[in-house]
């Protein structure tokens, strides 16, 4: 069996989907890692701390020896049997701690003692962190963006996903960006956010073309666009979605309604779930209660809170029209409408689905 060596290819590793197993401390593997990643560490979190006081009071000879008193016996055995499942059913992937240093090295010796040799990424985390921003802001300073961009309720993302070069800033941040945008499961790390969104737009420059992003904020919900990105974002050509209001009733409703109770229910249950998705909807309202003023807010809150109880009574979801047509025609439109007031020299094309699709397959 040939041996296969160390690596410092860190596009390909990103490119090609690797599987990476990360030994680092389960408190660093949250902190940021990579897609795909998983967590078999070296030492847990408690293990680690006391191996970091010893470092620090007497030395790397002392931490090497309480780190082999701590992970020995049962736990030792526990952990390379987890590391050998790993290289068994990844024969090409590849693991790292966050240098490439004692910790991989370690790792790897163990596994060889066990029969098993596996490659390690030089410079571990670190490298490859360090590679995903520095291939980001290049990226962002030479590719061509378009921003789909329409008001609330057309279909944004679901057509961005079918255009030839998308990359799904939500999907991403695992949030629809707005103040109803939260999911049942919840939002990446600042650093996970930005992990994943370099290896999208490395995948997406590899392919080639315009890249197609949707027109959003600063925030998705609490993940940060960096800060290069959104300036070349609010440069770039827009690409105007444009549904009659009857069709973006029928999404939003579709979209934060019925999938949404489907999210919760699968969750938490039935019952559970029902109580957590009237939380989750009559919360977002709250969010804006003050953008609203009191008379609206109150009036809106009302009609959510009929439509749900109709909807729980006998499944009816049409009561919820009513808030979704009054938020959408005296809330969002009028804010939409200013925004796009101030961009209208970017409007590069503007139109349906259809339109807008064939126009970014063929530019």
């Amino acid at each position: 069996m040939t041996i296969r060596p160390d690596t410092d290819d860190y596009r390909q590793i990103f490119l090609a989907d690797t599987p990476l197993m990360d030994v680092r401390a389960p408190v660093e593997y949250n902190h940021g890692s990579f897609p795909g990643a998983i967590n078999a560490p070296l030492m847990n979190d408690d293990e680690r701390h006391r191996v970091g006081i010893c470092y620090k009071e007497k030395g790397q000879d002392e931490a090497i020896r309480l780190g082999h008193q701590l992970v020995a016996g049962d736990t030792k055995a526990d952990r390379i049997e987890a590391w050998r499942r790993f290289a068994l059913e990844n024969p090409h992937g590849y693991l790292y701690c966050f240098r490439g240093g004692l910790r991989s090295r370690l790792t790897q010796q163990w596994l060889r003692e066990a029969g098993i040799d596996y490659p390690l990424v030089k410079g571990g985390y670190k490298a490859l962190r360090r590679y995903l921003i520095d291939t980001m802001d290049q990226i962002v300073q030479e590719a061509t963006f378009h921003i789909v961009s329409g008001r609330t309720g057309t279909g944004k993302t679901r057509v961005l996903r079918q255009m030839p070069n998308p990359v799904d800033l939500e999907g991403l941040a695992n949030h629809r960006g707005s103040s109803f945008g939260r999911r049942v499961t919840p939002q990446p790390s600042q650093i996970d956010f930005e992990n994943a969104l370099a290896v999208t737009l490395l995948k997406a420059a590899e392919r080639g073309g315009p890249i197609q992003l949707e027109d959003e904020s600063r925030l998705v919900g609490r993940c940060s666009l960096p800060l290069e990105l959104r300036e070349r974002m609010i440069s770039a050509p827009l690409v105007i979605l444009e549904r009659p209001l009857y069709e973006r009733i029928a999404i939003i409703r579709e979209d934060y309604i019925e999938q949404m109770v489907r999210d919760y229910q699968a969750r938490d249950g039935e019952a559970a779930g029902w109580e957590n998705f009237c939380d989750y909807l009559l919360s977002a309202l709250d969010r804006i209660r003050k953008r609203l003023g009191g008379e609206r807010y109150q009036r809106l809150r009302g009609i959510m809170e009929q439509a749900l109880a109709r909807q729980a009574s006998n499944g009816d979801l049409s009561g919820h029209d009513d808030w979704i047509k009054t938020l959408l025609t005296d809330y969002y439109d009028p804010m939409y409408d200013y925004q796009l007031s101030q961009k209208s020299g970017r409007v590069a094309i503007t139109g349906g689905p259809e339109t807008l699709i064939d126009w970014a397959r063929s530019v």
